[in-house]
């Protein structure tokens, strides 16, 4: 049972953070979309404040006015029950509404929330107002990952604040944990939020394996690169290989070579390389052909979840060898929420842990990212198996 209270201060808490993501951006950063999977931040800022509106006000708040009836159009993301709307390519285009509107039309919803909320609500509204939390807390690190590819793409390569630092490097010694055959329990379990992907809890038979301690570093990919990692054909997918031809993939995003020494874009900045930091920024294909590389593997999403009470997990995203798919006796919500998880369960492969960009009381052992093999704007890494 989620108390009224404690979760209206949650979500007034994850309000502000949102606005705190942006505070160091000029204006002319809010509207910029260099390709179609980033979203400019003036998008994030309205799109998560339609959620609620769209979710919540309209259909439970008697008496409550639409900011404005163009913004069902311009911030619903993908959601085919809620109406049209704006093509997601087009989001750059979207020089108006103005960011100073966008900021009142998110003020207007929250103090809206607010005073619903301000009373006793019936559990079905506590629960739709948590998703709506965490939905924003989602769309959090999408805005941070979102600021750093329009940044990292700008000519000029400004940092988002000097301060920012992305790497946590792991001092403990690399060792190889083994986890015995067996039975294993897979899924949320608590009565805490969790996203119905993650429900279904059930069994998995494992064979023995071992997995490492330690997410892959930038050092041990530098040293997959100087070995003709890009150019050897045997390491990869043969969609992988193709990827990396008809895009000319020689290193891992926002990695530059100048006066030969390796640098690297982060949101504090263009740094030296820190050879023991952990990888980011590598699609699936590329975890694929390192492992292959170094004679090893990926781990399966429930090796991964077996073993993660034996590792710091959270640093990276960590690439799985599994193919996001539904756990047994997967139910798919009615109506748009439906259209949340369920909808996107072909051609993507799941991903496990957090990352420097999560938002605090967001992720979990059981959570499910997921991503296209190409992708990698995401803080994307990988830790091995054998």
């Amino acid at each position: 049972m989620v108390l009224t209270d404690s979760l209206l201060d949650f979500f007034l808490e994850t309000r502000k953070q949102s606005e705190i993501i942006c505070e160091p951006l000029e204006i002319e950063d809010y509207v910029v979309q260099p390709v179609v999977d980033v979203s400019p931040p003036k998008w994030h800022l309205g799109h998560t404040t339609w959620f609620y509106e769209a979710f919540i006000l309209k259909p439970h708040a008697a008496g409550y006015q639409e900011f404005d009836e163009d913004f069902s159009f311009v911030f619903n993301s993908y959601y085919e029950t809620v109406g049209k709307r704006v093509v997601r390519s087009d989001r750059g285009n979207l020089s108006r509404p103005s960011v100073k509107q966008v900021y009142s039309y998110r003020a207007y919803v929250t103090d809206a929330i607010r005073s619903l909320f301000g009373k006793s609500q019936k559990q079905e509204l506590l629960d739709l107002l948590e998703i709506g939390i965490h939905h924003e807390k989602q769309h959090q690190e999408l805005l941070l990952t979102d600021i750093k590819y329009i940044l990292g793409n700008n000519p000029l390569l400004p940092s988002y604040s000097k301060d920012f630092r992305e790497h946590t490097i792991e001092n403990h010694s690399q060792d190889w944990i083994t986890v015995t055959e067996g039975l294993y329990t897979i899924g949320h379990a608590s009565d805490d939020f969790c996203y119905d992907n993650e429900l279904g809890r059930h069994q998995v038979f494992l064979q023995q394996f071992q997995i490492s301690n330690k997410l892959v570093t930038n050092g041990e990919f530098l040293e997959f690169m100087n070995q003709n990692g890009y150019g050897n054909f045997e390491l990869w997918h043969a969609e992988g290989w193709d990827w990396v031809n008809q895009n000319n993939i020689q290193s891992p995003m926002y990695w530059h070579q100048i006066d030969g020494q390796w640098y690297n874009y982060t949101l504090g900045g263009l740094r030296q390389l820190e050879h023991t930091a952990p990888l980011t920024h590598i699609s699936y294909y590329e975890a694929f052909a390192f492992a292959q590389f170094k004679g090893l593997r990926l781990p399966t999403e429930f090796e991964w979840e077996a073993a993660q009470s034996f590792f710091p997990w959270g640093n990276r995203w960590e690439w799985t060898e599994s193919a996001y798919l539904p756990y047994p006796k997967y139910a798919k919500a009615a109506g748009a929420l439906g259209e949340y998880n369920g909808k996107f369960m072909v051609n993507q492969k799941v991903l496990r842990g957090g990352s420097v960009a999560t938002p605090r009381k967001h992720t979990r052992p059981t959570y499910r990212n997921f991503f296209q093999s190409n992708l990698r704007w995401q803080f994307t890494g990988l830790r091995l198996a054998k």
